[in-house]
Formats: C-alpha cells, sequence, structure tokens
C-alpha cells in the first residue's frame, strides 16, 4: 500500500472512531479514551508520511488535542445534565476557536469538512449520553428545555426522526420561541419538508433574530443563505448577519412560505412596527440596529394586505417606508 493511501486509511479510523461513540462504544467507555485511541492513529498516520508538520493531519490534531483537555475536565463533572450542558457550551467555544487565527490556525467550522463532522458527531454523542437517561422514568418528558436539547442532540447524531419528535414536543410548551422554532425549522429542512422548514424558519427570525444560533443549524437551506449573505456583507458580525437573514431570505426567495396572519397577530404587528418607528425617530443611533427587524416587518405587512386583498394603495404606502429606511433594500424587492 502507498504511503498516500495508508494515511488516508488511518484518517478514516479516526473519523469513523469518533463518529462511532455512542453508537459502537461501551456505555461506560469515557470521551477521553476514545480521544487518546484517535490521536493514536493520527501519530501512526505522522510516523507513515514522515512529515511531521502535515498540514492536514496536524489541522485534525488540533481539534483532536482540543476536546482531549477540555473532557479531562468535562469528565470529573458528576450531575449529567450540567455535564451535558458543559459539553454543548464547550461547542460553541469550539467554534471560536476554530475562527482564531491564533488557537485554531484560523480553519473556520465547515459542515462539508469531514473532520469537523467526525467531531460534531461526537461532540453531540456524548452530550446525547448525558441528557437521554434523564428523560427514561419520564419525569422530564414535560421539561421543554431538557427536550429541545435531546432533540438537538439526536439532529447533530443525524437520527432526526427522533430529532423531530422531541423538537415538536419542546415546541408545544414553546410555540413563540425563536429557538425552539428554528431548531424545528433545521429538522424539516433536514428530513425534506423544505416548505415546513421556510415557514418556520421565517416565524423564528421575525420572533427574535438574537435566539437563532447559526452555529447549531446545519440545514443546506439556512447555511447557503448564512454564507450567500456573508459574501455580500463581508463587514457583517455574527449578530448582524442574525438580524439581515430574514431580510435577504425573504430577497431571494428562501422564506417564500407565508401564512395568514389571525386578527390579534395583525394588531401586535402594527403595534410593533409603531413602537420601532417611534424608537429610530427619538433614538436615531438604534435606528441602525432596529431597521432590518423593522423592514422585515414592512414585508409581512406587505404580505398580510396581499393575501387579504387589501387596497393596493396601503401596500404603496408602506413600500414608500422601505424606500425611505434603505433604498437599496427597496430597489431590490421591487425589481
Amino acid at each position: 500500500m502507498d504511503t498516500e493511501k495508508q494515511v488516508a486509511g488511518l484518517l478514516q479510523k479516526a473519523y469513523d472512531k469518533l463518529k462511532a461513540f455512542n453508537a459502537e462504544c461501551e456505555a461506560n467507555e469515557q470521551g477521553t479514551e476514545v480521544l487518546m485511541g484517535v490521536m493514536a492513529l493520527l501519530d501512526e498516520a505522522l510516523e507513515v508520511v514522515q512529515d511531521f508538520d502535515n498540514k492536514e493531519i496536524k489541522r485534525v490534531m488540533r481539534s483532536v488535542e482540543w476536546w482531549q483537555v477540555h473532557f479531562s475536565r468535562i469528565e470529573k463533572v458528576q450531575n449529567p445534565y450540567e455535564k451535558g450542558e458543559l459539553i454543548l457550551t464547550r461547542l460553541r467555544q469550539y467554534y471560536s476557536y476554530l475562527d482564531n487565527p491564533a488557537d485554531g490556525s484560523g480553519t473556520s467550522f465547515d459542515h462539508d469538512d469531514v473532520c469537523q463532522y467526525a467531531i460534531r458527531r461526537f461532540v453531540f454523542s456524548s452530550a446525547l449520553r448525558c441528557f437521554s437517561d434523564l428523560l427514561g422514568d419520564g419525569v422530564n418528558q414535560h421539561d421543554p428545555g431538557l427536550l429541545l436539547i435531546v432533540g438537538r442532540c439526536y439532529k447533530g447524531v443525524g437520527i432526526y426522526d427522533e430529532a423531530l419528535k422531541y423538537i415538536e414536543q419542546a415546541a408545544r410548551f414553546r410555540r413563540d420561541d425563536s429557538e425552539t422554532l428554528a431548531e424545528l425549522a433545521d429538522v424539516n429542512a433536514l428530513l425534506g419538508e423544505s416548505e415546513k422548514a421556510k415557514a418556520l424558519f421565517r416565524e423564528a427570525f421575525f420572533l427574535n433574530p438574537e435566539k437563532v444560533d447559526l452555529r447549531m443549524m446545519e440545514s443546506e437551506m439556512i447555511i447557503r443563505l448564512r454564507d450567500k449573505l456573508m459574501q455580500e456583507k463581508k463587514s457583517f458580525r455574527e449578530e448582524e448577519l442574525r438580524e439581515w437573514m430574514p431580510v435577504y431570505g425573504k430577497l431571494w426567495g428562501v422564506f417564500s412560505v407565508i401564512r395568514e396572519l389571525k386578527p390579534i397577530e395583525f394588531g401586535r404587528l402594527k403595534q410593533s412596527i409603531f413602537t420601532m418607528e417611534t424608537e429610530c425617530r427619538g433614538n436615531p443611533s438604534r435606528g441602525v440596529a432596529l431597521k432590518p427587524r423593522l423592514i422585515n416587518r414592512y414585508f409581512w405587512l406587505i404580505d398580510y394586505y396581499d393575501i387579504k386583498k387589501e387596497d393596493p394603495y396601503l401596500r404603496e404606502e408602506v413600500l414608500l417606508k422601505i424606500k425611505v429606511t434603505d433604498p437599496e433594500i427597496y430597489e431590490r424587492y421591487v425589481q
């Protein structure tokens, strides 16, 4: 076997070992033991290639070493819920580590990268071990927070039907929670239910973009929208991306599924628009932050008028407000 194939085989064994954790490992096997086994395979790959500065292998090693350090501490925690929460918190910190050139060499998380996919599976499997037992006796079956986390973990390990079951249960308790709706949208998209996903994502971003964790989203629909917006608006920080995604999602036809508002919802929409307009006039500095939310509400208002076949003048009035608020968005919307 030539060197290249041998190294590729060892790397694949390392990835498979990460992905198989929980599914094939002994119940008492610890994450640190799995990571040690993975590191042994990577060391072997370095020996085979005889290049101790091999960029690909070193990149994988950096990720595994990072998790080795953190799992050695995590596994000292006795409370299963606290341990699971700590694992998911470290996952968010890991993303920041990858984005930091000083630490992770600027290797941003890529869902299509085989290494990062394997790491993700390992992390969510580890967290799932902690949380799933808490639901076993039925006592916590009505805890929406726990149901959401378990559903998110099942999604992370690729068991989407189970993920949907738990997240739907959580959504029954949290009908107006953006985080829950976004997770429900994401898993529907992963199951091929694109129309449901579009409608749910639109609702989630409307209610509160701040609570939509883009790093936890896995569906191609939302990842492509995020990446396209990042390419167009390179100066946007993560929080700005979340605020503007529903606006560009509408412009680019991603959030194309709309529904008719109930009378009480229409009243709330009008009131929220009035409140935001008043705040923008009274505090121009806040207007910059509020602008994407206000524009998104204008879009919802136009959709309502279109569905109800209201007087065209009302639609034109809202269009004029969009034009005044952001001429560029206006031009894109009407073209």
